[in-house]
């Protein structure tokens, strides 16, 4: 009899463990793997050396200060097979966060008081255009504004550079400015005792592939 619940418990388990195991098998069989397409492209954005530089001006005598943002994200486009073809349509993000003037007290300030007391302006972002072998245009969205930022540009080598200038004011920026000219006064003000801070800002962008 003891044989009898011997061989009965055998076979329990031998049916338990070969049930798990066909679970197990069914389990995996209804695992997604994610394939990631890999660009043919001979050009890619995303694989270059980009630098975002800027500068702005301080003074009645519109004394210079440079700075750049040391972080640019591609979100769409960025690829192709001209350095032309790789501009053109690509749309982008720039984190405000990553303002860099060499003074890290200019950049709190900048971050805080003016991009701070804008509209949903944690990200600059945009999308570039080629319109001809020399011109283009940026439509950049700050301060919830869109607005469009005509430049020129040149492809030397392998390195696309392009200048432009925009006026914060057409982003409804006025305010934001006075903000920071207060918070800068100082620091702002020239020899004819006036403080000020210019609504217009360079911009020199390069891309090396």
């Amino acid at each position: 009899m003891k044989k009898t619940y011997t061989v009965l418990f055998v076979a329990m388990l031998v049916f338990n463990f070969t049930a798990c195991k066909s679970e197990s098998k069914k389990e995996n069989t209804n695992e997604v793997t994610t394939v990631t397409k890999k660009s043919n492209a001979t050009f890619s954005l995303k694989k270059a050396t980009n630098e975002v530089n800027f500068t702005a001006y301080k003074t009645t005598d519109k004394v210079a200060v440079g700075g750049q943002f040391k972080e640019v994200n591609i979100l769409s486009g960025g690829e192709g097979n001209s350095i032309k073809e790789a501009i053109n349509n690509t749309e982008f993000s720039i984190p405000v966060s990553s303002i860099f003037t060499k003074d890290s007290s200019r950049d709190y300030k900048i971050q805080k008081f003016f991009f701070g007391v804008m509209d949903k302006t944690k990200l600059l972002s945009g999308k570039l255009l080629i319109e001809n072998d020399s011109i283009g245009s940026a439509t950049i969205i700050m301060n919830g504004v869109s607005e469009k930022v005509p430049f020129t540009y040149t492809i030397k080598d392998k390195t696309f550079s392009m200048e432009a200038t925009m006026d914060v004011n057409k982003w409804n920026a006025a305010a934001a400015l006075a903000s920071l000219n207060k918070i800068c006064e100082a620091l702002h003000t020239g020899s004819d005792g006036i403080s000020r801070t210019w609504n217009d800002v360079a911009l020199n962008i390069s891309s090396t592939f």
